[in-house]
């Protein structure tokens, strides 16, 4: 059989390449004759910059340290490719993984745009940013201060980082704000939602970075004074991206907001694998109805359902009905006994989760979607 083992970072727990060379190996351990071939992915969060390099071995990984979503400094990398694109991913700068406690009002993505602004000074003519996996509900803001905007209260005093303080905004000043690069700004998002409303960055993503009810209504009306200030469109799908991250670059940089999974899924050539596959793997953190909506598991279920390929998925929880695109699902948390020990071992329960799914899904009678439960 072709197998092809496509999943996503499961965040801060393991990355796209070691969870597929663990799927992979549970797999072969239970059919070693099969051909296995790894297709890490991402769709713009965790691990967009390693499987930009996976794919393009040519290009250039640099390294460094900026101030993280608390302020703290951290280590981020990015990369330069030969055609003069930079490729950069929040997560690594301002990444809900890298606080070290829960900030909702107060994180933010200057780290972000230290990292863009080294990536123009070293000549890059295109920018494409992975948005996802962000500590912070600003607008983007951060990062744009430190491409040089100034954000200013009705006094003319420039305002604090964080989303918090966003409320307050009157003034955007874009005299010293770098220009976009020649060739522009992608942004790779993987989400749907808009700025604002019920459906936006703080109503849905708010809580999962802190943010109490109050909190929530907060941001939720600090962003929409961001949008009264700065135009663009707040409605637009992906706007709310990475605490509307991408709104504020989009918005005030002229960047454009771009599905992450499809771009990056274009780039390691997945349709081509998928033409050839008899079966595909794939798996993140949590498996729920959120993974349906623009994210890598998804899309793959979309493009392997296009192929006529069954698809298994690894996951370190499996939440709520298991939709009928999958073929075969299996916990993590299932398979160790808790969420703890799936923590403390997770490549080892990821190759156990690829022996699981190799006998599900070839031995698997015709009917509704299996789940592995030890």
């Amino acid at each position: 059989m072709r197998v092809v083992v496509a999943p996503d970072s499961f965040k801060g727990s393991v990355t796209a390449d070691d969870a597929a060379r663990a799927l992979a190996r549970g797999w072969l351990a239970h059919r070693p004759g099969d051909d296995v071939r790894l297709l890490p992915l991402a769709d713009g969060g965790e691990g967009t910059v390693d499987a930009f390099a996976a794919a393009l071995p040519d290009a250039e990984r640099r390294t460094m340290t900026v101030p993280g979503p608390d302020g703290r400094p951290v280590s981020a990398a990015w990369l330069l490719l030969p055609d003069g694109t930079a490729v950069l991913e929040l997560a690594q700068s301002s990444g809900l993984p890298l606080m070290r406690r829960p900030d909702p009002l107060g994180a933010h993505t200057y780290g972000l745009g230290v990292v863009a602004r080294a990536a123009l000074a070293a000549g890059a003519t295109r920018l494409v940013i992975g948005l996802g996996g962000s500590a912070s509900t600003d607008g983007g803001v951060g990062a744009l201060r430190a491409l040089g905007l100034r954000l200013q209260d009705e006094g003319g005093r420039d305002l604090p980082l964080g989303g918090a303080a966003l409320a307050d905004l009157a003034h955007l000043d874009a005299t010293y704000l770098l220009p976009a690069p020649p060739d522009g700004v992608q942004l790779l998002v993987d989400v749907t939602a808009p700025l604002t409303g019920p459906a936006g960055a703080a109503a849905v993503y708010g809580p999962q970075k802190g943010a109490e009810p109050a909190d929530v209504t907060l941001l939720d009306a600090a962003l929409r004074r961001l949008a009264e200030v700065a135009g663009g469109d707040p409605d637009e799908p992906g706007a709310g991206a990475a605490g509307g991250t991408a709104y504020g670059l989009a918005a005030v940089w002229g960047a454009r907001i771009v599905p992450g999974a499809t771009t990056i899924a274009e780039l390691v050539g997945l349709a081509d694998a998928l033409a050839g596959a008899d079966v595909v793997l794939t798996g993140e953190g949590r498996f729920d109805e959120t993974s349906l909506t623009g994210k890598v598991v998804g899309s793959l279920l979309d493009w392997a359902a296009s192929a006529g390929v069954p698809v298994g998925v690894a996951a370190g929880q499996v939440a709520g009905p298991v939709p009928a695109s999958v073929a075969a699902a299996v916990s993590l948390v299932d398979l160790a006994g808790s969420v703890d020990a799936a923590l403390n071992g997770p490549t080892t329960w990821l190759a156990e989760a690829g022996a699981a799914l190799s006998r599900l899904l070839t031995h698997r009678p015709d009917g509704a979607p299996r789940r592995v439960r030890p």
